[in-house]
C-alpha cells in the first residue's frame, strides 16, 4: 500500500466503531463523537443498511446526516431507549475491567477532584439498550481499576443488581485509539478483541489499570505474559476496504477532521 493510501490510525478507529453495530438490524444508532458517527454512517451506508439515525433532535436522517427520512417525536425515542431498540456509543471519563463507566466526577463524590458531566442517561442506557464505548485516549487514567463513581453500570454490577438490571444490560465493545475490547470472558471481564496496526500487546499493558485477558485464552494480558501468547498473535483490527476507505475520505469525512482527534 503506498502512502498516499495507508490508512491511519483513525480511520482503524472508524472501522472499529463501525463494527460495533454490525449485525444490529433495524435499532436506533446513537454515536457520540466524531469517530464514533463516522462509524456508525458507514455501517449504515456498507454492512448495516437497517439502521436508524437521528438528527439529535426530532428527525430521522440519512447516513449523509441531512436527508430526512422520518419523524422521531422524544416520546418515540425515550419508547425505543426502553425497549431496547437503540445501540449507543458513549464516552467515559473512567473505565474498569467490569464495564463500570464514569462521566461525573473524579475523586470522592462529595468533595470531588474535578467536575464532569454527572451521569446523564448513562443509567438507563446501560440497563435498557446495548451500551459501545469510544475512548481516544487510552491511558491508565481512563482504564483505572475501579471507578470512583458509577454512571454507566457494568457487568458485576448489572448482576449484583439481579434480573431487573441485567436482563437487557449488554456491553458489545468499547473502542480506544489501541485497539478494540469486549467481556466475553467467563467472569466479564474485560479482553482484548484486536490492537490496532503499530499497537503492541506492552503497549496496551502500560496503558491500562488492570489485568485484560486475551482473546481466546484464559490467561490475562496484564500477567507477565503467563498466557504463551506473543504480541504477534494478538488478532489485528481489520483493513477497512478499498470502498471503505473512499467513503471515509471523500464523503463522509473530506475534511480529514478524524485525524485531528486521533492522530497518526
Amino acid at each position: 500500500m503506498s502512502a498516499a493510501t495507508a490508512v491511519t490510525r483513525a480511520e482503524y478507529c472508524v472501522i472499529a466503531c463501525a463494527e460495533a453495530w454490525r449485525g444490529d438490524g433495524e435499532v436506533l444508532a446513537s454515536p457520540m463523537g466524531l469517530i464514533p458517527s463516522l462509524g456508525a454512517r458507514l455501517a449504515r451506508r456498507t454492512f448495516s443498511p437497517d439502521l436508524l439515525m437521528t438528527d439529535g433532535e426530532a428527525m430521522l436522517v440519512g447516513p449523509d446526516g441531512t436527508t430526512v427520512e422520518g419523524w422521531l417525536p422524544y416520546r418515540r425515542h425515550l419508547a425505543m431507549v426502553t425497549g431496547g431498540r437503540r445501540h449507543v456509543m458513549m464516552g467515559a471519563s473512567q473505565i474498569d475491567r467490569y464495564g463500570n463507566q464514569n462521566i461525573s466526577c473524579i475523586g470522592d463524590w462529595q468533595r470531588p477532584a474535578r467536575q464532569l458531566l454527572g451521569v446523564r442517561g448513562a443509567p438507563v442506557n446501560t440497563l435498557n439498550n446495548p451500551v459501545s464505548y469510544w475512548i481516544p485516549r487510552h491511558s491508565p487514567r481512563v482504564f483505572v481499576e475501579r471507578v470512583d463513581m458509577v454512571s454507566g453500570v457494568g457487568y458485576d454490577r448489572a448482576a449484583a443488581a439481579g434480573p431487573s438490571a441485567s436482563r437487557f444490560h449488554r456491553i458489545p465493545r468499547v473502542v480506544s485509539n489501541l485497539g478494540v475490547f469486549d467481556f466475553a470472558t467467563a467472569d466479564r471481564s474485560m479482553r482484548i478483541v484486536s490492537l490496532h496496526p503499530g499497537v503492541t500487546l506492552a503497549q496496551v499493558r502500560e496503558a491500562t489499570g488492570f489485568p485484560l485477558a486475551l482473546t481466546g485464552v484464559g490467561d490475562h494480558a496484564g500477567d507477565g505474559g503467563s498466557s504463551g501468547r506473543g504480541s504477534g498473535e494478538v488478532p489485528v483490527t481489520r483493513e477497512p476496504t478499498a470502498a471503505e476507505l473512499r467513503l471515509i475520505r471523500e464523503e463522509l469525512d473530506p475534511r480529514g477532521a478524524r485525524e485531528r482527534e486521533v492522530p497518526a
